[in-house]
Parts: structure tokens; sequence; C-alpha cells
């Protein structure tokens, strides 16, 4: 009796000890994910901030520029993602949102730098694991094309073709100025057939490994219904911070795929306008992009907010005049809090009804709606600001 109560304890302390091995292993990779995350966001702002300075160089209005040069808009940025409630939530809840997080943030970077086949990677992989980055092949070519943010393209013939015509004895420089111009707005057709190439033979190498994994269970064709069918059906009305469950919990069986075909084309509809209106700045249009399929897709969670809320410190310079930060700020923090709160309540103590809890939800999405409205605003508006300069500069030049 003592020699078997002694095997089923080592039996038992063997089990703990390799759960918690286990566990530990899945944190790492969690916590290292977010490291990598942060690093390459900070990466990821240096070149676009020196890419924008040499663009409001060339206009002669670096004077605009009003971050300081002891923390950049790269260090913010990394800080906010690594700092963020959202992210640490994500990371101690053992969520696979850091690694989707992780190839989001290398797509974008491998575009910001140049780098084809790493663009292309992470592209493709964050497309495999959540389906909704897919979108983000619109801004990943602009990147490619036409580079990293600048100020509105307008601008640089404008410069180009008032120093043009400043001087006449001048035709060389003029000429220069111009040939100048129009490279800033050319749009570079070379890497993005290369991206093309690069995601077909990753997109193809995927497959194959997937093919290759679930032959013992099923087809590939099974693979995509159990998961990327089970994201576009929403098949799972388990709550969560979004009010896509709550919705299809409520409406008749009779016109549930009529408001799913609604829900998803509601994120299409978006894709081009912005694009059109936000071409010369690609990376911010990833933002936006970003933060309207974390509102709007079918199983979202605080680790989308974590990416958005990370890349929203890529642009403290145009966001400087953004309207109803202070109370974007209160909102997230009283959301957070009470989030946890209404479902505690709802399902746990049994004290309150999906209402409370779905309220909350509510907020949560009018807070992500004000932030993307508020957040194009202001970068229109510092758009507005630099023409502005711009001609004033130029018009001081022809005088």
């Amino acid at each position: 009796m003592l020699d078997r109560c002694t095997m089923d304890l080592h039996c038992y302390s063997h089990f703990l000890v390799h759960s918690l091995l286990k566990e530990l292993k899945g944190n790492l990779i969690i916590f290292f994910a977010d490291i990598i995350s942060a690093l390459l966001i900070r990466a990821t702002g240096h070149t676009l901030q020196m890419a924008y300075r040499q663009s409001l160089n060339s206009l002669d209005i670096v004077d605009l520029l009003k971050s300081s040069d002891s923390l950049s808009s790269g260090d913010v940025a990394a800080l906010v993602y690594l700092w963020n409630p959202f992210t640490i939530a994500a990371c101690v809840g053992l969520s696979t949102s850091p690694v989707e997080n992780l190839v989001v943030i290398l797509a974008l970077h491998g575009a910001c730098k140049g780098l084809v086949p790493l663009a292309a990677f992470g592209w493709v992989m964050a497309t495999h694991l959540s389906l909704y980055p897919a979108i983000l092949i619109t801004p990943v070519i602009l990147l490619l094309g036409y580079g990293p943010d600048t100020p509105p393209r307008k601008l640089f013939l404008q410069k180009g073709y008032g120093k043009n015509g400043d001087n006449h004895s001048s035709d060389n420089c003029g000429q220069q100025e111009t040939n100048h111009s129009k490279a800033e707005v050319t749009f570079s057709w070379r890497p993005v057939i290369h991206f093309l190439f690069w995601s077909s033979l990753w997109s193809t190498y995927v497959l194959v490994l997937c093919s290759i994994s679930v032959k013992p269970h099923g087809s590939l064709w099974e693979m995509f219904q159990r998961t990327y069918g089970f994201i576009l059906t929403v098949e799972d009305m388990s709550p969560n911070i979004g009010v896509l469950w709550y919705f299809f919990a409520e409406v008749f069986d009779f016109f549930r795929s009529f408001f799913m075909i609604v829900f998803h084309l509601n994120i299409l509809f978006m894709i081009l306008p912005l694009a059109i209106r936000l071409k010369h700045r690609p990376c911010f249009l990833a933002f936006i992009y970003i933060a309207i399929s974390s509102m709007l897709k079918s199983y979202p969670s605080v680790g989308d907010s974590a990416l958005y809320l990370g890349l929203l410190g890529l642009f403290l310079d145009e966001l400087a005049d953004m309207q109803f930060s202070f109370f974007l700020l209160c909102g997230y923090i009283g959301v957070s809090l009470l989030s946890p709160v209404m479902h505690n309540l709802w399902i746990w103590r049994g004290t309150g009804n999906a209402n409370f809890y779905y309220a909350t939800g509510m907020a949560y999405a009018c807070l992500q709606i004000i932030l993307v409205v508020e957040s194009v605003s202001a970068v229109l508006n510092h758009d507005r600001k630099l023409r502005k300069l711009s001609v004033t500069k130029l018009r001081d030049g022809n005088s």
C-alpha cells in the first residue's frame, strides 16, 4: 500500500513538473514574441522618422517636427506596446495574440526597410494565423512602391515647379529639383512584383506543410472550413469584448446570413477609400486597417488592441493635435476596469445579465470608432498645415 502511494505521488509530481515546464515554455515563447515585437516597432519608428525628416528637409519645413531628440516616436511606440496593460494581459493569459502581432509587425517592418522576402513572409503568416491581416496587402504594397510615410506628394511637385520657375538662369538646378519631385511621386513596380512572387512562394510552402500535417486527420479543405470558415460564420457565441456575439445571438436565423455578409463586407468597403486618401502614408493606413479589423472581427481580443495602440505611438508628430485624447484615455481605462467586473457579475455570480457585459463592449467599440475618426482627422489636418507652410515658404522664396 505504501509503495502504491509512493508511486502515485511520484507520477503526480512528474506530471506537475512536466505541466509547469510546458507552461513555462509557452510563457517564454509569448514573452520573447512581445520583446521582439517591441524591438521591431522601435526600428520601424526610427525608419519612419528618418524618412519623414528627410521629406520635410526637402520641403524646408523641418521646424514642424515637435518630438524631442531624447525620445523618438519609435521609442515611445515600443514602450507603449511593451507596457500596455492589454499586452501584459495577453501575455499572462497565454494568448496566441503576441505571435499574431509579431508576424504583422514583421510584415510592416520588412516593407518599411524594403526587405521584400521578410515582408512577404510576415504577411503570409499573419493571414494564415488570423485571416484578417489579409487586408494589409494594400499598405504593404504602397510601402514597397512609394516608400515610408511622407507629406502629400503634391507638395514635392509644387516645390519643384516653383524652384524651376524661380530663376530662368538656373535651369539646371530647377530641372534637378523637378526630377527629384517626380521621383518622390513615382510608384516602383519592381519590389511589388517581387513581393507577389515571394508571397506566392511562402503561401505554397505553408499550404504544403499544412496538407502534410492534416493528412492523417482530414483534407486541406476541411482545415479551411474548421479555421477560416469558423471565423467567417461566427459559430461560437461565447462572450468576448466584441459586439458580434450578442448581435448574432439575438438575430433571427432567417437574417443571420445577410447580416454576416454585411458585417464582413463592412471591413472591405473601407479599404479602397482609405487607400486613395492615405496612399502617401501607408504605415498609418496599416494602423487604421488594424484598428478597424480589431473592432469588427468575429472574435476580438485585448491583444488586437495592444497592437494598434502600440502602432499609434509611431505617429506622435502627426497626432500631436488630436482631439479627445484625454477622453479616449479615460474611456479605455474605464472599459478595462468595468469589463471584467461585469463579466464576473454575469457569468460567475449570477447577479447581472448579458446586457451589463454587452454595454461595456458597446462602449469599447465606440471608443475605437472615435480613435479611428479622430486620428484620421488629425493626420489630414497635419497635411493641410504642411501644405500651408510649403506654400508660404514657396511664396517667400519667390518674392
